[in-house]
């Protein structure tokens, strides 16, 4: 992608509550925070994120069933990607590791498995939440 896409005003002010949000959001907790912004009906709020995660700024967390602002927005070649998720605090990382998709590519290659899509998403507790106070 050469440019950044022109966004409309539903998904401007879903990737800008996920941009400046404390955490995952549901689409529902998308919707209850917009609500007062003009969108109503949930199905308005999964339309946005359908795109935001197709134009790879928004990531959805599966385990979580909640979605993430991209960490790289501008760099839209990343393959594998990896969430570490505080269960405490509810922060997310994002991070790629070039080792594990290596390997996960030649595991592929070596028993004719065509991957669509990878992420990782590993729970546990940040380094903040892990620190005493």
């Amino acid at each position: 992608m050469s440019h950044a896409p022109e966004l409309t005003k539903h998904q401007t002010l879903v990737f800008n509550a996920l941009t400046h949000g404390v955490g995952p959001a549901s689409a529902y907790d998308l919707l209850d925070q917009l609500r007062g912004e003009g969108l109503r009906a949930p199905q308005q709020v999964y339309r946005a994120l359908d795109k935001l995660v197709e134009y790879g700024l928004v990531h959805r967390l599966e385990s979580l069933n909640s979605f993430v602002a991209c960490a790289h927005p501008h760099d839209h070649k990343h393959g594998l990607l990896a969430f570490a998720i505080c269960d405490s605090c509810g922060h997310v990382d994002e991070f790629s590791d070039v080792t594990i998709e290596r390997r996960l590519k030649n595991w592929s290659n070596d028993h004719g498995f065509r991957p669509g899509h990878a992420a990782i998403e590993l729970h546990g507790t940040c380094a903040r939440c892990e620190a005493p106070q």
